[in-house]
């Protein structure tokens, strides 16, 4: 099966050549949202056991346990992430420095209280919708509908635990 297509530039005959279907250009698009949103996980999840290791009070037994389920959520998430960028043939971000670098989620410190973090993995939560929904429209646009299939369960997660989390830090 023949996997390249003749384009014609400037009066010129150009060979583009696809993988998977996608021309270099839809790939590098499809894979920079891939890696803005594994980078953007990477410290959430990290953010998620600092919490989780960290966490002190009351509610101690309630919130250790709810970031440790969605940690190992992340954890899977990102394995889904950086296996779907290995898919077309590239390499996931993998460093810690690339994740810093690349993400708009930051790190946090260990000295907060438990609502002041649920307050940060809200927070974690909206950027993470926006990479999703920024890669999902990639995906639509470049007809990708392994990662649109993908990013979209992720979101039924992500709104769920922040639905959760909203009423859990909802003061009364």
């Amino acid at each position: 099966m023949d996997t390249s297509k003749e384009l014609v530039v400037d009066g010129a005959r150009e060979k583009s050549y696809r993988k998977l279907g996608y021309t270099k250009l839809e790939t590098a698009e499809l894979i920079d949202a891939l890696n803005k949103l594994l980078a953007n996980y990477s410290i959430h999840y990290q953010k998620l056991r600092n919490f989780h290791w960290n966490v002190k009070g009351p509610d101690f037994f309630d919130i250790h346990a709810n970031f440790e389920k969605q940690y190992n959520e992340a954890k899977v998430n990102m394995d889904e992430i950086a296996e779907r960028i290995r898919v077309f043939g590239q390499t996931p971000l993998s460093t810690m420095r690339e994740y810093l670098e690349t993400s708009e989620i930051k790190e946090s410190s260990t000295d907060l209280t438990s609502y002041e973090m649920v307050q940060e993995i809200l927070k974690d939560y909206q950027i993470l919708l926006e990479y999703m929904f920024n890669t999902i429209e990639q995906a639509l646009q470049n007809g990708d509908s392994g990662t649109e299939d993908m990013v979209k369960s992720f979101v039924k997660k992500i709104e769920k635990n922040h639905w959760m989390l909203t009423a859990f830090s909802t003061k009364q």
